[in-house]
């Protein structure tokens, strides 16, 4: 067992990985023979991560307020405290908060036995990003 009383200071998200303002509290890195990663993730309103991919997906849980989460070929879906998403290995996605409120969630990948860890794509375009449920 271990436990940590003092959790590293919270970071603010890559800009390369996300558009807009996020941070990112690490709960849990990979260590010894353990490959999982676990982040809470912040987002201010309207910001979101790039396109992106996980060699052996990734579940999202959300905690607090509201976002959206798009698989690339898909529509947008609306996310909302309570909810969990499961997106498969190497599938192209993205996520984050709504236009108009904060969203955060655990972000919990197995990262690969060779080490390696997402692929980053594209920003998400404004018109990628307004299609969304938010703005009809």
């Amino acid at each position: 067992m271990r436990i940590s009383h003092a959790p590293q200071a919270t970071a603010v998200a890559p800009p390369e990985w996300v558009s807009g303002a996020a941070w990112v509290d690490e709960i849990a890195a990979p260590e010894g023979s353990s490959r999982y990663r676990v982040d809470l993730v912040h987002f201010a309103p309207g910001a979101r991560t790039v396109w992106h991919r996980h060699p052996l997906g990734q579940t999202l849980l959300v905690t607090q307020g509201t976002g959206l989460v798009q698989c690339r070929g898909g529509e947008a879906h609306i996310i909302r405290a309570g909810d969990s998403v499961r997106i498969a290995p190497d599938e192209w996605h993205w996520h984050g908060a709504s236009p108009t409120t904060f969203m955060t969630h655990l972000a919990i990948e197995e990262v690969a036995e060779d080490g390696s860890e997402a692929e980053r794509g594209s920003q998400v375009t404004e018109v990628e990003y307004t299609a969304g449920p938010f703005v009809h």
